[in-house]
């Protein structure tokens, strides 16, 4: 079933949800460099097939999962010295999450699932500020599993564990399953392997792609992306979601 979208719905169709039981679903991604075969919409189609795969395990499991249209911008200064990238400031961001959390506790939803695909250490922590803020003024639960950390992490396949992961296998994979038409195809197959650790770089003080080793914004073994691989890489996003939406119900 095709999950259901919350700007698609009318005004009547939006009143008529059983909201005590329902999750909206926020896509959360940045407009970023990923490489020079890759979209800057990279993270946006990321999260986007996130959302669509845990609505469909959050309906299959008997709730009502919306999915909200994405956020598309947030603080990405890993990316600013490439042109394309645009990164806003992390209080726009927190702003706008604490405000949607605070609009779906007004109209009675249950919680706020954000499939957030962007992993710059700064949006992680505007996504971790906003959560506590939400907390402390009792809305409704927002739940952003970190896939950086475990478990996650471990789910999401050996070049994400290896950190070499920006526009490399595991991106272009999920890009070339849901968005095929935006690969630059016979540009990926030629990138050659970089196998240097973003993450590692980022232990170590690296605050942009270029001082982590990547000068041309991609990490990882670009040439290597399937599609087949995407589909499973977007089921296990999408169980990820779910299962911290119903474990946060269980607690």
């Amino acid at each position: 079933m095709a999950p259901r979208k919350w700007a698609d719905l009318t005004w009547e169709e939006a009143r008529d949800l059983d909201r005590p039981r329902a999750v909206a679903l926020l896509p959360v991604g940045a407009i970023e460099a990923h490489g020079p075969h890759l979209p800057l919409a990279t993270d946006v189609i990321l999260a986007e097939a996130m959302a669509a795969a845990a609505a469909d395990r959050l309906e299959a499991k008997g709730r009502i999962a919306v999915v909200l249209p994405a956020l598309p911008y947030a603080a990405a200064p890993f990316g600013a010295g490439f042109p394309g990238t645009i990164s806003v400031g992390a209080a726009s961001v927190r702003a706008i999450l604490l405000d949607l959390a605070r609009e779906l506790t007004r109209q009675g939803f249950a919680a706020l699932g954000v499939a957030n695909a962007h992993l710059d250490p700064a949006h992680l922590e505007t996504l971790a500020a906003a959560r506590a803020l939400a907390d402390e003024e009792e809305l409704l639960p927002v739940i952003c599993p970190d896939l950086t950390r475990k478990p996650w992490a471990l789910r999401l396949g050996e070049e994400f564990q290896t950190g070499a992961c920006h526009a490399g296998r595991y991106e272009g994979s999920v890009v070339l399953a849901a968005r095929p038409d935006l690969v630059r195809e016979e540009t990926r197959r030629g990138l050659a392997p970089n196998p240097a650790s973003l993450s590692r770089a980022i232990r170590t003080g690296a605050r942009t792609f270029e001082e982590a080793g990547g000068p041309r914004a991609y990490f990882g073994w670009p040439a290597d992306a399937t599609a087949e691989e995407g589909r499973r890489t977007i089921e296990a996003l999408g169980a990820i979601l779910a299962e911290a939406v119903l474990e946060r119900d269980r607690g």
